[in-house]
């Protein structure tokens, strides 16, 4: 996938979900990640590792969201299904970042220390925005947005570890009929 391509489909579906829970049509949001998921599926060369790395990233993302949700440190006013769990439109963003990290996102690779600082910076900056915006209530803003920096700080390393495993980006290796690659 074009890179370029990766970062504008990345930037429409953050925008579609964090604006429809503003203005209280988190399912367009939804909606609108899942197709931007779905247009890079087509475009992978291996289906099945980047759809598993987009399901890792959802449910890993469910739980993060859901620990910080029930810390105290955020509020959701639409998109809950299940009280006192992740919104879907936040488990959507999620689907959608992991669409950049074997595109995109792929030169943080290069480093454990840039993705921990990344996420760290990173995370916070795009739940800051989101507040802004009116998709969530940061709670106690400082706090708060310490508590997004731990777990991206986390969340990074390890998503970029999974998506090294899971690198539907790449072509798989050619063999030819007599078994050799």
């Amino acid at each position: 996938m074009n890179i370029w391509l990766n970062i504008a489909l990345f930037q429409i579906g953050w925008f579609a979900c964090v604006l429809g829970a503003a203005y209280g049509m988190p399912w367009i949001g939804t909606a609108i990640a899942l197709v931007v998921v779905a247009i890079h599926l087509y475009l992978a060369p291996q289906v099945r590792n980047e759809g598993l790395l987009i399901l890792f990233a959802a449910v890993f993302g469910f739980i993060a969201d859901t620990i910080l949700l029930r810390g105290g440190w955020l509020e959701f006013t639409y998109g809950t299904l299940v009280p006192g769990a992740a919104p879907h439109w936040m488990v959507a963003l999620w689907m959608i970042f992991a669409t950049t990290l074997n595109v995109s996102m792929n030169w943080l690779k290069i480093s454990s220390l840039l993705a921990v600082v990344f996420g760290a910076v990173g995370g916070p900056l795009a739940y800051y925005a989101g507040a802004r915006l009116g998709a969530l209530t940061l709670t106690e803003p400082v706090n708060a947005l310490a508590a997004v920096g731990v777990v991206w700080a986390l969340a990074m390393p390890l998503l970029l570890l999974v998506a090294n495993r899971f690198n539907g980006t790449v072509r798989p290796k050619q063999v030819n009929e007599a078994g050799y690659v």
